[in-house]
């Protein structure tokens, strides 16, 4: 009887620890559609698709947009075959680790986690910035310190308040958006203000595109900016309540969204404010005043526009910390798990959240902030470094679903069990890869076209990838790993309770 006791103690020992090694699935499919809407919408539509036009004209934006947009589409009906499969918090980490090579998923997972600890860093600078609109004489570490202790005690709570924060978040900029549309038709047919527009904009100068060509790809990077986000719904499969349902269903919202809230919104700006304005020039988060929307919603009559711009973009400001704190603790703590990571960042309270990698990430955020007061110069570099890793990750979800697939059928599965099934097949992951590369390497052509090569800018916009390139070499040196053979790959379905 005693060694009876003692193995179900046993037993009862290890179900305890296996149930502190796993996140809830509390995300219903309203938060993964919204996880989904939003994470692409931001300051990079409500001020900086403004900057895109003045450069590129308001056709050259709408090609760089739609383009990118595109390759968008692709890399999330990529990682949505995958994520539907096999739901899991690390997401496209985890799918490298795999599918391709450990090293390369090591390499991923980190400059994932490090982009996005830096993101939270310049979240919480904007927001401070913002709020100085409003109250210009309260220190900005006051609004900083305070937005972060909030954007902490959101993803500390539960999944469910990300998620419902995450929600009404994304929620307040669908509907900002909608009624800006809404308000910029009714301009342009001279409903509301007064005047008929029509497409006069469109026209003048060297319009719709202003520059050529080289315009449009300088633009690029700034597009595919504006879109990081869209892969938090790989991140949020590992918590959805029915994942074979919720994601598919949150993945095909990003056609529509990307049609909807960049095409529509771009060609409204374009068609109301000529391309030659100066105001266009304004893209940060100090310059309210001068974004496209505000300027729009000012031309019909709305003398608060400023305000209400204001706080929308604080909501996108707050949403993209939020966002980027929680993908970023997920991805921490899925290393972990794979030992790829301290093992002590894999423990998981009982309400599911990995609280040590969540301190940790809170905390990584916390100095980077902190050096853009005491160290411009750092903060600079740090913000630099993390540029390309978005764009990292997306190419790192091509790769990984074409090995995917690639593996499944070398392993005699049948393609028509997937419960969701990426079309166009192989030409998406590889146009998604193409494009990738091409924004990763051409982001700043410009530095090699000068008679004397700008080698300091140069080092500012690619030093994330010789950083990139340190991680997956360096795990591949010391763990000797290889390129999996695809009858080798492993499909066998992690799901987290």
């Amino acid at each position: 009887m005693e060694a009876i006791k003692i193995d179900e103690n046993s037993q009862n020992s290890r179900n305890d620890e296996k149930r502190e090694m796993h996140i809830k699935r509390n995300l219903k499919a309203r938060h993964m559609t919204m996880i989904a809407i939003g994470g692409s919408i931001g300051t990079g539509l409500f001020l900086a698709s403004g900057a895109s036009i003045q450069t590129a004209g308001p056709g050259g934006a709408l090609i760089a947009y739609g383009a990118i947009g595109i390759m968008v589409y692709f890399l999330m009906t990529s990682l949505g075959e995958m994520a539907t499969f096999m739901p899991v918090s690390g997401s496209f980490s985890t799918y490298a680790n795999r599918f391709v090579d450990p090293a390369f998923g090591f390499a991923l997972g980190w400059n994932y986690w490090f982009n996005w600890a830096i993101t939270l860093a310049v979240e919480i600078v904007s927001s401070a910035i913002i709020m100085k609109f409003w109250f210009p004489d309260v220190p900005s570490i006051v609004w900083s310190a305070l937005f972060l202790g909030l954007i902490f005690l959101l993803n500390a709570l539960s999944v469910k308040s990300y998620g419902e924060s995450e929600y009404w978040f994304s929620l307040i900029k669908v509907v900002t958006i909608i009624v800006f549309i809404g308000v910029g038709l009714l301009t342009i047919f001279g409903i509301l203000g007064g005047q008929f527009i029509g497409f006069k904009n469109f026209t003048i100068g060297d319009a719709p595109v202003h520059g050529g060509l080289l315009s449009i790809l300088s633009i690029f990077f700034i597009a595919g900016f504006s879109f990081q986000g869209t892969e938090l719904v790989g991140i949020a499969a590992g918590e959805s309540e029915e994942p074979e349902k919720n994601v598919p269903k949150a993945i095909r919202q990003v056609f529509w969204r990307i049609l909807l809230f960049y095409i529509v919104a771009i060609t409204v700006i374009g068609l109301i404010i000529p391309y030659t304005s100066p105001n266009l020039l304004g893209g940060d988060v100090d310059k309210i005043a001068v974004s496209p929307f505000t300027l729009v919603f000012k031309k019909v009559g709305i003398a608060f526009a400023a305000s209400v711009m204001n706080a929308v973009i604080l909501t996108s400001v707050l949403s993209a910390g939020n966002s980027g704190l929680y993908a970023s603790t997920r991805m921490l703590w899925s290393m972990a798990k794979d030992g790829q990571a301290p093992k002590f960042l894999q423990k998981v309270n009982n309400r599911g959240i990995p609280m040590n990698a969540l301190v940790a990430t809170t905390i990584i955020g916390a100095f980077a902030f902190l050096t853009s007061i005491f160290g411009d110069q750092v903060y600079t570099w740090l913000l630099n470094a993390s540029g390309l890793t978005g764009f990292i990750a997306w190419l790192g979800i091509a790769v990984s679903h074409y090995r995917f697939r690639k593996a499944y059928l070398a392993q005699g599965r049948d393609i028509n069990a997937l419960k969701f099934k990426a079309k166009w097949f192989p030409f998406g992951p590889i146009l998604a890869f193409a494009m990738c590369a091409i924004v990763i390497f051409g982001q700043n052509y410009q530095a090699f076209l000068t008679s004397k090569i700008d080698w300091y800018g140069i080092a500012v916009a690619y030093i994330g990838l010789p950083i990139f390139l340190v991680f997956w070499l360096g795990y591949k040196f010391v763990h000797k790993t290889k390129v999996i053979p695809l009858n080798e790959c492993n499909f066998e379905e992690t799901s987290v309770k």
